[in-house]
């Protein structure tokens, strides 16, 4: 009859032990999943920022493009207006 006690309570250590091992295990898996995950989440916010970046610094390229259309046109909208002053000028005189 001893015997039969002795090996009831080591069934339960031992059930005892295995559950506290397959817990500490998925807990393991958890924590593992969980880093990966984290790392992928950070790598692609890294190259979201990158292409925020590349973005930003095309839209200031093309914005100085227009900047400098800008001012050419109205470069020669001012030359436009000089030689059409000048051409009423000598229009008046003539008259």
């Amino acid at each position: 009859m001893n015997e039969q006690t002795v090996t009831l309570a080591g069934d339960e250590v031992g059930a005892i032990v295995g559950a506290v091992g397959a817990l500490g295990f998925f807990s393991l898996m958890i924590v593992i999943v969980w880093q990966v995950a984290s790392t992928w989440r950070a790598k692609m916010l890294a190259a979201r920022e990158e292409q925020y970046k590349r973005m930003a610094l095309k839209y200031q390229e093309l914005l100085e493009d227009n900047i400098e259309l800008h001012r050419r046109s109205l470069d020669e909208l001012t030359d436009a207006k000089r030689a059409l002053t000048s051409m009423e000028k000598m229009m008046r005189e003539i008259e």
